[in-house]
């Protein structure tokens, strides 16, 4: 490869040489680049960046700036370099392989060698464990239900929200409890219902014909108090408290999320996870928080009879640090004041007179904003059958031959026997437990005391949060979509779009600016290629305004209904990772340096800025946005083609698309969809599953349980095997 000097020798040269040289020289470069497959994905390469410098994103402007000179100058200068440069260009380009997602590694710990054994064992422990309703504190929710369509959510049942996050401009919370879609939960959602922001123009903002702040998520669990594990049962003991906002006819429904479901295909390219980012990117083992949990510890065994509390920190996992959240959430599967440790123990061979009571002091200990932090989790699972109430395909790609088919259950495996086939035993085997007292005082004992006022776990149970973090992390790793007509088509098979799309392309990386937002070859300017060593961004102006990589406030719902990174962790820190650095806490609290220095004088921008979503089977995860407003991508192109529905709050400025641009730009987002993901075909086959799809009755009337809760109407999902199956229908469709 030549240096800069070497460069800049040529270029002086090339004002001396004969004419007739240049034109030889030129004609050369054409010859490569249109007639050589490497040139091509050069050329390709350039040309997108080039159409892309004639716009910058200014932090609530998006404008059209000219270039320091022609564009024609411009291809010839970056041309000249790239060749000079070689194969430097672009560091997704190795030898002459195609340029798709597929040449894109996908994340991992550097040290995960030193917890994870076996990576396949691992991998089949993470996808029993996410598809597994016995996790739920009910027995009946799992990690899948609300994942199962295309890594997403398609029912529509008891899916609305009202505006939970809500808060006042002095940011005291304000949430509003009122459901305007439908009336009231336990609605079913209808097309006419969308987008929730109804315009008379939909190429004019200013034409607002309606207006609900409801969210359209998905459906969790019902209000309940938890209480203990029943070991070799897949309920906990738990009782119903009333809810006073998910409930019909005094009755508790289930709960819905304040934040519309996004996909887990392909998350793994993410750098943060959660629309919020507070799935940090270094799993603490514990607790989705990090490095900003300043107590999160596990327990390692120097040897089977001497134990030790360690920190441990895991680089490129937010999706550990995500699959920790929910299984404890009180709105999503868990009953309220649950713990890691005590899911464990669900699965396991524990005392039948020892139950795990959570009072008072302990649960002020370990609730934060609804979620407890995980210290108890594991007692649940190992006297249960692994996916004891689902079928597996004897032809799933990862449990097949493992599958108890046509009876439910994985065949001669236990919940502990998994976890011993994937993680090194230093994490689990152990002569000692470890005590925790009513104030959670932790001890390491060599027996249980059976004192009332305290509680022994198993490391193995203990560590319980470590196992399902790591485990789920690795097996939504998988699910990778990097075969469609787009990836296909970057790899230089030039029939894979047709001409629509192509078009549709074309604007996509232009006029209509998705690239700014949705870039790199994992279209999100969130994932880690994209974030990992340019965490802010900040103007070149003085004083700067800064903001954190890959999230945006593009105008969805004013600022003040869901301010999303712009809130805080429950350790009182800022999830904006430029507000971190401007209190002068960003190592301390994120492991690195800021690439930017945040002065005092400096506007940091965080308020309702969302995580960018990849846009692979964007056309079959309806509805759209974090409020799941809109319904159909013509709708969201819409959108977008006006400049956002509340444009003074957002980035977005009208685009100017003709009708015919539109629907170009709609067929190029239905070219990224992989035929795989729609058919399930491995590795996006799994194992049965019965989803909650709402409650007997409607809006107005559910049948009572006899606990209070309204009985369940449940949907099946077949299993499906390595072969996939019949197509899934998408939401309202």
């Amino acid at each position: 490869m030549y240096n800069l000097s070497r460069c800049y020798l040529m270029i002086k040269l090339m004002g001396i040489i004969p004419t007739i040289s240049l034109v030889a020289f030129i004609t050369g470069l054409l010859i490569y680049f249109l007639l050589t497959s490497r040139g091509r994905i050069l050329l390709k390469f350039l040309v997108t960046k080039i159409n892309c410098q004639g716009w910058r994103l200014s932090f609530g402007k998006l404008n059209k700036i000219g270039l320091r000179f022609s564009r024609t100058i411009a291809i010839a200068v970056i041309i000249m370099v790239a060749v000079i440069a070689g194969n430097s260009v672009s560091a997704q380009v190795t030898g002459s392989a195609p340029v798709s997602l597929k040449s894109v590694s996908v994340p991992e710990p550097d040290n995960l060698g030193d917890f994870v054994k076996n990576k396949a064992a691992a991998i089949k422990l993470g996808k029993t464990l996410f598809w597994d309703m016995q996790v739920g504190s009910d027995g009946q929710t799992s990690c899948a239900t609300c994942h199962f369509h295309a890594g997403a959510d398609n029912r529509s049942i008891n899916q609305i929200a009202p505006g939970l996050l809500r808060i006042n401009a002095d940011r005291t919370e304000n949430p509003d409890t009122i459901f305007n879609t439908g009336g009231g939960p336990n609605y079913q959602l209808r097309k006419e219902d969308f987008p929730f922001h109804k315009l008379s123009n939909p190429n004019d903002s200013t034409t607002v014909v309606s207006d609900s702040n409801d969210v359209s998520s998905s459906q969790g669990v019902a209000n309940t108090k938890f209480v203990g594990v029943i070991p070799g049962s897949s309920r906990d003991l738990e009782t119903s408290e009333p809810d006073p906002v998910f409930k019909v006819g005094g009755i508790n429904v289930r709960r819905v999320q304040p934040r519309n479901t996004p996909t887990v295909i392909n998350a793994a390219f993410n750098f943060r996870n959660f629309w919020d980012g507070r799935a940090q990117d270094i799993f603490n083992g514990v607790n989705p928080f990090g490095l900003r949990d300043p107590n999160a510890s596990v327990v390692k065994a120097e040897n089977p009879n001497q134990l030790k509390f360690v920190k441990v920190s895991l680089n490129n996992s937010s999706l550990a640090s995500q699959a920790v959240g929910p299984p404890l959430s009180s709105f999503e599967s868990s009953a309220d004041g649950r713990t890691f440790q005590e899911i464990g123990n669900k699965f396991g061979q524990i005392d039948l007179s020892k139950f795990i009571v959570v009072n008072g002091s302990l649960e002020n200990i370990l609730s934060i904003g609804g979620t407890k932090l995980p210290r108890l989790l594991g007692q649940k699972l190992s006297g249960l059958t692994p996916l004891g109430k689902q079928v597996v395909h004897p032809q799933d790609s990862v449990l097949g031959a493992d599958s108890s088919s046509p009876k439910p259950g994985l065949k001669d495996k236990t919940y502990e026997e998994l976890i011993k086939d994937a993680f090194k035993p230093e994490w689990w085997n152990s002569n000692q437990l470890i005590q925790v007292d009513a104030e959670g005082k932790r001890t390491f004992v060599n027996e249980a005391d059976n004192s009332s006022q305290t509680d022994e776990y198993r490391l193995l149970d203990y560590n319980f949060s470590l196992f399902f973090g790591l485990a789920v992390q690795l097996y939504e790793s998988t699910l990778i979509a990097n075969n469609t007509p787009y990836d296909r088509f970057l790899e230089g098979n030039t029939s894979a779009l047709t001409q629509q799309q192509q078009r549709g392309k074309q604007l996509f990386e232009g006029k209509a600016a998705c690239i700014f937002c949705h870039s790199g070859l994992e279209l999100t300017s969130a994932s880690v290629s994209n974030v990992k060593n340019q965490r802010l961004r900040a103007t070149t102006t003085t004083p700067k305004t800064v903001s954190d990589r890959g999230y945006f406030n593009i105008g969805v719902r004013p600022t003040l209904e869901d301010i999303s990174v712009g809130g805080q962790d429950p350790f009182g820190n800022p999830l904006s990772e430029s507000r971190v650095a401007a209190l002068g806490k960003f190592p301390l609290l994120l492991g690195s340096s800021p690439n930017v220095t945040v002065s005092p004088n400096d506007t940091v921008v965080a308020d309702a800025q969302f995580k960018t979503p990849g846009l692979r089977n964007i056309e079959l995860t309806a509805p759209y946005f974090h409020n799941g407003g809109y319904l159909t991508l013509p709708q969201v192109v819409d959108f977008y083609n006006r400049g956002g529905d509340f444009r003074e709050q957002g980035v977005l400025r009208p685009l100017g698309l003709s009708e015919t641009e539109k629907d170009d730009l709609v067929a190029f987002l239905k070219g990224l969809t992989d035929e795989r993901v729609v058919s399930e075909k491995a590795p996006f086959d799994h194992p049965q599953l019965f989803v909650p799809n709402g409650h007997l009755g409607n809006s107005m009337y559910v049948v009572n349980d006899g606990t209070g809760k309204a009985a369940d109407n449940l949907l099946e999902i077949p299993a499906v095997g390595k072969n996939g199956g019949k197509r899934t229908p998408n939401f309202l469709n």
